[in-house]
């Protein structure tokens, strides 16, 4: 009686003669991580009963049943009053079950159509979307946190740097929003994601579609799976509706680039903050302490994001490696794919959140970044376009700057400290107006080009972030 009861808590159970074992069944079971889809779940389960009610499949009574049914489910799930079952699988067999539990055969009638297969489809295509829409909004708020840091400092000079050496003059607002410029294309790539995300395979059944006349368009439209003009998005092949998972691994490739932006801000925001460069403190909030060392502010949130990059990034190639041997249709390898997708979201938004906060409270050393600016003859290539300004070919400009710094190097002083008189044996043609392009603050004046670093070019640009993010 027992074996018997065993078989028939399982939606395909009349074909066997012998019950799951459980160590089986806690192996393929995937209710206790798939549960997060359950308002997609419900969403996805109410269109697709609404539709067959239309199309005449079900009657007005079974829908009326299943929309309260449904409602009931709903109110369990948020309250945490509902039972959750390991013997029924998943989060889909869950609701289903217990939906029949409260009215029925109408219940029963539910799954009139559609497969488990196209059904997980349409779910994680529902929540993903409901996610991506939600870290389109994180970008924003971490962008508009750094430009807020930008316009405080359009003219707090910061060495730029190429192959980590001293390189050009930049202000620390024009850095700032380089990331800003990062974060806005991740968002952009996000929104790429989503409309290909959102699109309809409910309707496709298990593979080869089904012989009910469904309105898989109705089905779309309902659950605003639809584009721009308001037009109906569906899945057109069933079997690519049911077996490809493309859309979650574009979706990590984007989050796995965003991670990476991260990182390149995180590794700067540790240099920075160490003793060595000492340009910013984060605030004590963002940082810990060393259990042995009384004197250590550790960096750990930067260096954290750091750390899960590479855990996003082997979400994406998990992924990929999920999918690179599958033959069509659906297989039971794509149970794999919830739990990497499920913590690229979950890591993705704690990241994007804390960073939002921290690099609002970041206070600055301006004093320390024009003197690490000034100590490796920043201006260097100021001095070979004054002399291209004289009508010197670029090349041979570069070669006298390049003995005037060894000079200054062996003197011990900055290109601007050099005498005139020491300059001029460089080349004659130097005058008394090549201190203007020497100094810091006339190098950065002088990149008044759209990109530029100019403080009058980044004012504009904060001007249109601001309008852009508003």
């Amino acid at each position: 009686m027992t074996n018997q009861l065993d078989k028939k808590s399982q939606a395909w159970s009349a074909l066997f003669s012998e019950p799951m074992s459980e160590l089986v069944k806690r192996y393929t079971s995937s209710v206790f991580f798939d549960k997060r889809l359950w308002q997609a779940d419900i969403a996805g389960s109410l269109a697709h009963a609404e539709m067959l009610g239309h199309q005449g499949i079900i009657s007005a009574q079974d829908l009326a049943d299943i929309q309260r049914g449904m409602a009931q489910i709903h109110s369990e799930i948020d309250s945490g009053a509902f039972e959750w079952k390991l013997d029924l699988e998943d989060v889909h067999l869950n609701i289903e079950a217990r939906l029949t539990q409260l009215v029925g055969i109408a219940g029963k009638r539910l799954h009139t159509g559609r497969s488990r297969n196209d059904q997980v489809a349409t779910d994680v295509r529902l929540w993903l979307r409901g996610e991506i829409d939600l870290i389109i909004e994180l970008l924003q708020a971490l962008q508009k946190a750094m430009v807020d840091a930008a316009a405080d400092h359009t003219e707090t000079i910061l060495p730029g740097f190429t192959h980590l050496q001293v390189a050009q003059p930049v202000s620390f607002a024009h850095h700032l929003l380089a990331y800003v410029e990062m974060f806005a294309r991740d968002a952009e790539r996000m929104a790429d994601v989503r409309r290909r995300t959102n699109r309809l395979p409910l309707g496709s059944a298990a593979l080869a579609g089904t012989g009910y006349p469904l309105d898989r368009e109705r089905v779309a439209r309902t659950l605003g799976m639809v584009d721009a003009d308001g037009v109906a998005q569906v899945c057109h092949n069933s079997l690519d509706a049911v077996s490809d998972r493309d859309f979650a691994m574009e979706f990590a490739a984007a989050a796995s680039i965003c991670m990476v932006h991260v990182s390149r801000l995180s590794e700067e925001l540790i240099l920075w903050m160490s003793q060595n460069f000492g340009f910013i403190q984060l605030a004590d909030r963002f940082t810990t302490g060393s259990s042995i060392m009384p004197q250590k502010k550790n960096p750990d949130v930067p260096e954290l994001a750091r750390g899960k990059t590479g855990r996003v990034v082997g979400h994406l190639m998990g992924l990929i490696t999920l999918m690179k041997g599958q033959p069509l249709a659906y297989n039971k390898d794509n149970q794999e794919d919830k739990e990497p997708l499920f913590d690229t979201v979950d890591t993705l938004k704690d990241t994007l959140r804390i960073f939002a906060e921290m690099m609002g409270g970041i206070t600055v050393n301006a004093s320390a970044m024009q003197a690490a600016a000034r100590r490796g003859y920043a201006t260097a290539t100021d001095l070979a376009d004054y002399l291209v300004k004289k009508g010197l070919p670029f090349r041979d400009a570069h070669e006298v700057v390049a003995h005037a710094v060894k000079t200054a190097q062996g003197l011990g002083l900055d290109l601007a400290d050099v005498p005139l008189e020491t300059l001029q044996t460089f080349n004659p043609a130097v005058q008394a107006d090549v201190f203007e392009c020497l100094s810091l603050q006339g190098s950065l004046a002088a990149r008044n080009m759209l990109g530029g670093t100019a403080p009058q070019r980044v004012l504009a640009e904060i001007a249109r972030h601001r309008a852009r993010l508003a």
